[in-house]
């Protein structure tokens, strides 16, 4: 059966902004068209970035106790030893039985998906090309979510076999003898605790004088601290500068700021951030200019310069983060729909799942100094909270910043087991105003890492119940 060409709304782009703007276009009745350039649904997330790496985290976590803390749980296992390509092939099942589950929801919703490059031609059209094949689409709105790419250093250009990208770390057929993750953020901690736990020496270079820059200097030390236990190296207020490749491994050249020195590695993994995809759309031809960072500027119901264009996720500014772009994709089409789509930019809950993890939502003490907002400050220790001691997770500790004048959240960070969980807590008490009491006062099942949280709150007027 042909398809129809002409539709409410195209969505260019099918990562989770993109695919999730489609669904609820659908639900809200609009004839909606779907166009992406790559083989599968899901994106950069689904394929090659949060659910690959998340499934490889919990592979090699489950290696990493066994090896670890098995024996004093009265666990013996001798000879643990690891086959990669089985821990891939577990990787990959997860990616497809998630690449199924999008089709699926896409194909019930009765939605329309063209495989190709979607390119603007104006007056509402959308040209979507594949090889030699090319398709006109027209809509009253064009919503973009063509996400992000990796960035690449000049001189570190990615070959897959040496110098590496985070899409190529998470196949690598070969558990390395040594890699340097260039960059101390999110990914570059997570694809690096991945092979060190396998056995990988792993060097992380950060040019910045802390690791997760985003989090408080407390969070960022505790982690690093942690992180350097279970074997990872660090050198902070580095640059790298150079590099040379040989055959067996990569020499970098460093600026530190103590001098100059040299790095050698197996393996290079640049983890130096990502920047909007915007190729070959064609903006330039309707007359949105790009801002200096390469997104696309949009107002708050998610529209660009051009009248019936719209741009969610990692092309417009804010965090490069899968459940922002999502929510902005529900929210800009509501609006698209004569709804009243929601969309608090101010609580977007921030992850690195490394073990622990570190998790954050809100402003940090930083930010509230830098907006001249008085403030209060509770932690809690998760060494004195009986789940995570039963559970080995004693690590790590809860915080909790509110308003010194009305008690209101201003943030939240954790470091810590589940701490990717736990942060829900706090962005459903921030998002209606919640107060520090609020989240105090609210009852915690016992025995549960949650207690923590709620323990912060006391804490933060000096009332924690399980601490001195």
């Amino acid at each position: 059966m042909a398809k129809n060409t002409s539709f409410d709304l195209i969505v260019i782009g099918a990562g989770p902004g993109g695919y999730v703007a489609a669904i609820r276009g659908a639900q809200l009745g609009l004839s909606t068209a779907l166009v992406e350039k790559d083989s599968n649904l899901g994106g950069t997330c689904l394929n090659v970035g949060c659910i690959p790496s998340k499934a490889l985290l919990h592979s090699t976590e489950l290696f990493h106790h066994l090896n670890s803390n098995g024996a004093e749980h009265g666990i013996v296992a001798k000879g643990l030893s690891v086959d990669l390509a089985a821990l891939m092939k577990k990787k990959t099942s997860v990616v497809d039985q998630l690449r199924k589950g999008v089709s699926h929801l896409v194909n019930k919703r009765g939605i329309q998906v063209f495989k190709g490059h979607g390119t603007f031609g104006g007056d509402g059209k959308v040209s979507v090309t594949s090889g030699s094949s090319k398709t006109i689409l027209s809509a009253k709105h064009i919503l973009i979510a063509t996400g992000s790419k990796v960035v690449e250093l000049p001189f570190l250009p990615f070959d897959g076999k040496q110098i590496l990208s985070s899409d190529h770390a998470i196949s690598l057929d070969k558990i390395p003898k040594s890699l340097l993750v260039i960059g101390g953020g999110a990914i570059g901690l997570e694809l690096g605790s991945v092979w060190s736990r396998l056995g990988t020496a792993v060097t992380v270079v950060e040019f910045l004088p802390k690791i997760a820059a985003t989090f408080d200097d407390d969070i960022s030390r505790q982690a690093q601290a942690l992180f350097k236990k279970q074997g990872l190296s660090f050198s902070l207020s580095t640059k790298i500068t150079g590099s040379k490749q040989l055959k067996n491994k990569v020499v970098l050249d460093a600026e530190t700021k103590n001098g100059t020195t040299k790095f050698e590695a197996e393996k290079v993994l640049v983890a130096v951030g990502r920047a909007p995809f915007t190729e070959r759309l064609g903006l330039e031809k309707i007359g949105i200019s790009l801002d200096d960072r390469g997104r696309i500027p949009v107002d708050k119901h998610f529209r660009t310069s051009v009248k019936g264009v719209y741009a969610i996720g990692d092309v417009t500014p804010g965090p490069m983060l899968a459940h922002k772009a999502e929510e902005e994709a529900v929210a800009c089409v509501e609006s698209i729909a004569g709804q009243a789509g929601h969309f608090n930019s101010e609580i977007i809950p921030n992850v690195i799942y490394t073990d622990p993890e570190i998790a954050s939502v809100g402003i940090g003490e930083v930010e509230a100094k830098q907006r001249d907002i008085r403030f209060k400050v509770g932690k809690f220790n998760f060494a004195a909270n009986g789940r995570a001691i039963a559970s080995d997770a004693a690590t790590g500790f809860a915080k909790v910043l509110a308003c010194a004048e009305t008690d209101r959240i201003l943030g939240v960070q954790v470091l810590g087991r589940s701490a990717s969980e736990l942060i829900g807590e706090a962005v459903t008490h921030m998002e209606y105003g919640g107060s520090a009491e609020d989240l105090a006062r609210t009852i915690h099942a016992h025995p549960t890492l949650s207690e923590a949280l709620k323990e912060a709150a006391l804490a933060v007027d000096g009332n924690a119940l399980h601490s001195v």
